[in-house]
């Protein structure tokens, strides 16, 4: 057997180390990658979990972008959320809308080939086209007993949104140490990924950062936390009241 003296052992043990670092991004051998961060990469990972949903809803504000698959419809979101309301844009099927909603009220605001695709419940292409360029470009305000407003009201609720969000499925384990936009953070993950993948804030408040949604239903980045932003109603000169229901069923 061939003994390698100890300090050619010791510089190859090295050199492994920093390859492997360098090349997977992890921490080098014999460091411990959760030195000097909030604490939350060695508690188990449905404490991470845990600690992660209850720092969420404690928040202020977050926003939220990425793409969401509901019912098989994929929704590009870039959401900025608070306690009492939303604001942002949502894109489904090549159509782009904004959302506003301050307290109960809700706005919706689009273009008129939005509207143009949609059923206005008036007969005749003409009056369809007339509805349409009427909206254009104007805040709808949306009758909070209108099936609209359960339909969109959800993109603007921070509490709907992060409950919904933020559940991995399966049994939940730690996959590892990564980095966010230059946050380290921890990677908890459900059945080994298949139900999800969550990564979590190392540094000071351990927010979720980011999120793979189970069964390919889109990847979020969480954002901004804590960030105050202001939330106004539009002025009325830019407000259509459409009456007591829109034209989006």
């Amino acid at each position: 057997m061939t003994v390698i003296p100890r300090t050619r052992r010791a510089a190859l043990v090295s050199a492994v180390c920093t390859l492997v670092a360098s090349g997977l991004g992890l921490t080098g051998c014999g460091e411990d990658p959760n030195e000097g961060t909030n604490g939350v990469g060695r508690l188990t990972p449905a404490k991470i979990q845990s600690k992660t949903k209850a720092a969420a809803t404690a928040a202020d504000t977050v926003r939220l972008s990425g793409a969401v698959v509901s019912n098989g419809r994929t929704y590009k979101l870039d959401m900025r959320l608070k306690e009492d309301g939303g604001m942002g844009s949502v894109t489904s099927e090549g159509s782009t809308f904004r959302l506003l909603r301050v307290g109960e009220h809700l706005f919706l605001k689009a273009d008129a080939d939005f509207w143009n695709h949609q059923d206005s419940g008036k007969d005749g292409e003409e009056s369809e086209a007339a509805a349409a360029d009427k909206l254009d470009g104007m805040y709808v305000k949306v009758p909070t007993g209108d099936p609209a407003y359960q339909r969109f009201s959800g993109f603007t609720d921070k509490e709907v949104l992060l409950n919904s969000l933020l559940t991995l499925h399966g049994t939940l384990s730690t996959e590892g140490h990564y980095e966010q936009s230059g946050t380290r953070t921890i990677r908890i993950t459900g059945d080994k990924g298949s139900g999800g993948t969550l990564d979590v804030s190392l540094e000071g408040t351990p927010y979720p950062l980011r999120l793979v949604r189970a069964g390919d239903a889109g990847t979020i980045r969480l954002t901004d936390w804590g960030k105050n932003f202001p939330l106004e109603e539009p002025d009325e000169k830019s407000v259509v009241d459409y009456g007591k229901q829109l034209p989006t069923s």
